[in-house]
Order: C-alpha cells, then structure tokens, then sequence
C-alpha cells in the first residue's frame, strides 16, 4: 500500500494552495503529536507569556494614546460627513469627487471663521489684558474686599504683579509655560489638525471597503445582523453631526438678528462663534452666552442684560422645541444618559470628549437595545 502525502489529511489547503499558486502544494512533513497542556511548564510558560504580552500592550496603548484619540476623532468626522457625501453621491458624482467637495466645503467655512473671528477675539483679548488693573483696581470698590486689601495687600499685589507682567510682555507667554511652551503648543496644534485632515480624507474615501473588510472578520452567521448595527451606528453619529449643525445655525442667525437689533459689535463674528460653540454638547450655549453678554456689556449694562435674558430664552426654545424637531428619533437619548454621557466625555477628553460623548452613548443604547436586552430576556 502506497503511503499517502501528509498534505493529503489536509485536502482543503492543499486544493486552495494549487488554486491560487497554480503548482502542486509543497511537501511539509507529517504534522507532530500536539504539546502536552496539562504539563505544569506549559501551563507557567503561557501565563507569563500573557502577563508580558498584556502588560506589553497597555503600555503600547499608553504611550500612543494621543494617536489613538486622533484616530477617533477622524473616524467620528468622517462618519458624520458621510452624509453629506451621500448626498453629493445621489446628485452624480462619485464618491472620490464627493469627498473632495465635501472637504473643501469643511474647510472653506473653518477658513472664513478663523478669518471673521479672529479679530474679535484678539480685539477682546487685548482689551481684557490692557484693562485688567483697572478691572482689579475696582475691587477696592468693595468695602470688604478694601478692608482686607488694607490688612493684607492682596489686591495691591495682584495688581502689581499683573501690571509688571503686561509691561514686560510675559503674560500670555508666561501662560503658556514661556517661548518653548507657545512654540509647542503652536506647532502640536498645527500637527494634529493636520493629521484629523489627513485621515478624515482617507476615512472618509474608504469607508465602504473598511466597514465591508471589518465585516469579513465576523462569522457568516452573524455578519448580516453586525453589518446593520454597524450601519445603524454610522447612520446615528451622522445624523447626529448633520442635526447639530442645523441647531448650531438656527443658534447663529438668532445672535446675528440678536445683534442686529441692539446694534452689537461684531455681528458676523458673534454668529459664526455662536455657531461653532452650538456644536458643543452641554456647556456650548454657556460659552457663547458668556461671549455675548461680555461684548454687549462694553456698550452697556442695559444690553448686556437684554443681550443675556434674549440668549436664555432662545436656549429653552432649543431645547424643547428645537432640538427634538430636527432630531426626531434618529437619537432617541434619555436626558439623564446625555448629561452623564457629556460629563464622563468631557472629563477624559476635554471639549473633543463632550463632542463625541453623545453618539457614542447612542450607539451604546442601540448595542444594549439589540444585543445585550435581548440575551437577558432570554436567560
């Protein structure tokens, strides 16, 4: 009896192998008798070598965790522009040309803003930095606080050091930890938007073959209702994004009549910071409310006053009127899920971490809703 070819107990690979190589499989040798894995060495050997592995990794993680938030915000974007190229998609263009047009558009509007913005923001920050001892000195309006000046010197000296600083022209490079510190923040800022662009692009042009790819992972069985919970996410985080942008500019027409009719300083710039300070969840209104009522108060109290109670009532019709218009059900959030949800964000990543905390927390209420529910019903 001829003795068989090991390949031959492997038909399978030895059939995949010849179809893609075209040439008969290679002989390999007969597979051995497997490791002994109830031996006590086996057993140590492979729990170290986890240990290491594991203890490997989360320092990997750590030290890359700046790429990593990078890489989340980019993905975030490009889910919530995909929408948009869509839209430009159904309108005849492939998908290269609408992720072009889509870009551009993003980033003629962060263009303008920082073009329009900028100086009122430079225009305030002056001012706030050339009247800050007058704005100290005007403490000692306040007969307790003179009293303890008079005691202690506590004002005396927070002037004094303010005003030595504004000469000497350390304030805001003191702020910042000195030159080297305003040098690394300038250029770390420059190079992470431009990474955040870079793969935004990518994210954004490839998205169909990533999502089809990560899909093959996952066992046929499953891959159908993964692929559509996976959609659903998408299709919740761009519905998010595209719905804060039409609240953020519903918010920065209302400054802009707002200014208009109290004849506001820096109408345009308002508006469009209003409109980006929109897009913050929770604490958004606020900055622009606080930014608001400061400009109008260099016309006088009065306006500042109109200016805040006008900014307050817009907000409640917002948020009860507004918001639950333009998002209908496509982010069915619990009140309570978002504000813990934006906190917990915030605190881990700052402004970035309160953007992305709410779609995350939807598309974690859809995962509990069509996962993790049913299972326990079940049990």
């Amino acid at each position: 009896m001829a003795k068989l070819n090991p390949s031959s107990k492997r038909p399978g690979l030895t059939k995949r192998i010849e179809k893609k190589s075209g040439v008969v499989a290679e002989d390999f040798g007969a597979i051995g008798e497997p490791l002994n894995r109830s031996h006590p060495f086996y057993f140590g050997f492979v729990a170290a070598s986890g240990a290491v592995i594991a203890i490997t990794l989360l320092q990997a993680f750590a030290s890359a965790s700046q790429v990593f938030v990078l890489i989340i915000i980019s993905l975030f974007f490009a889910m919530g522009l995909n929408p948009a190229v869509l839209l430009f998609m159904r309108r005849g263009l492939n998908r290269i040309a609408a992720v072009a047009v889509t870009v551009a558009a993003v980033i003629t509007f962060v263009s303008i803003f920082i073009w329009i913005a900028a100086p009122l923001i430079i225009d305030q920050v002056n001012a706030l930095i050339n009247n800050a001892p007058q704005l100290i000195a005007e403490l000692k309006n306040n007969s307790t606080i003179d009293s303890l000046n008079q005691n202690y010197g506590i004002v005396d000296t927070i002037q004094g050091r303010v005003e030595s600083s504004i000469k000497d022209g350390k304030f805001v490079i003191g702020a910042f930890g000195g030159v080297l510190g305003v040098g690394k923040a300038v250029i770390s800022g420059a190079l992470s938007a431009l990474t955040i662009l870079v793969l935004t692009l990518y994210f954004l042009a490839a998205l169909p073959t990533v999502t089809q790819d990560a899909y093959r992972l996952v066992p046929a069985s499953r891959r159908d209702r993964v692929a559509k919970i996976t959609d659903a996410i998408i299709y919740r985080v761009g519905a998010f994004v595209g719905g804060q942008i039409v609240i953020s500019f519903f918010a920065s027409l209302f400054i802009f009549l707002l200014g208009l009719t109290l004849d506001l300083p820096y109408k345009s710039a308002l508006a469009l910071v209003v409109f980006v300070c929109g897009l913050i969840p929770l604490i958004g209104h606020f900055i622009g409310m606080t930014i608001v009522t400061i400009i109008a108060l260099t016309i006088s109290p009065l306006t500042a006053v109109i200016s805040l109670g006008s900014y307050i009532i817009y907000v409640q019709f917002e948020n009860y009127i507004l918001t639950p218009r333009i998002m209908k059900r496509a982010l069915s959030i619990p009140g309570l899920v978002t504000i813990i949800a934006a906190l917990i964000g915030t605190s881990l990543l700052g402004l970035v971490g309160g953007i992305l905390a709410v779609p995350i927390a939807a598309a974690v209420l859809l995962i509990l809703d069509e996962v993790a529910y049913p299972k326990a019903d079940k049990s």
